[in-house]
């Protein structure tokens, strides 16, 4: 089990007034627990700039009816099959569509899929959620 330090942190009332107000919505329970997944993000973020495995999740949305986009979209991730964990393909209304591509790997090939795939003619939005898989995080 880990012990529990305690330190002092001087900010700007402003600053804290702010943050109070950011935790307050997020339904943090305290400060200390907003401080702790402050620093996770940042370990994370550093974890991927690393080239350490990631997990993670392409979103995009596009419209079925553009001609060849669901044949394009589909070669694509052929290419990157080592990558792409699964894929989940959901009705949004009779012209768009929400995909949802897991993907488990390296961060920069992540990205490289993620940034492919929203630049295929037809696809209106696309985003790339990067995680860390856990194993670097205590």
């Amino acid at each position: 089990m880990s012990k529990l330090f305690r330190f002092g942190v001087s900010l700007d009332k402003d600053l804290l007034d702010k943050f109070d107000r950011l935790i307050r919505a997020k339904n943090y329970p305290n400060r200390s627990e907003a401080f702790r997944d402050l620093i996770r993000k940042e370990l994370v973020k550093r974890e991927w700039q690393k080239a350490a495995e990631i997990a993670g999740a392409i979103t995009l949305i596009y419209d079925h009816h553009k001609r060849e986009l669901l044949n394009k979209l589909t070669n694509i991730q052929h290419d990157f099959q080592n990558l792409i964990v699964s894929t989940q393909h959901i009705h949004l209304d009779h012209n768009n569509c929400l995909e949802i591509i897991v993907v488990k790997g390296n961060p920069k090939q992540a990205q490289k899929l993620a940034d492919t795939l929203k630049a295929v003619k037809g696809v209106k939005y696309g985003t790339l959620s990067m995680s860390t898989t856990g194993k670097e995080i205590k």
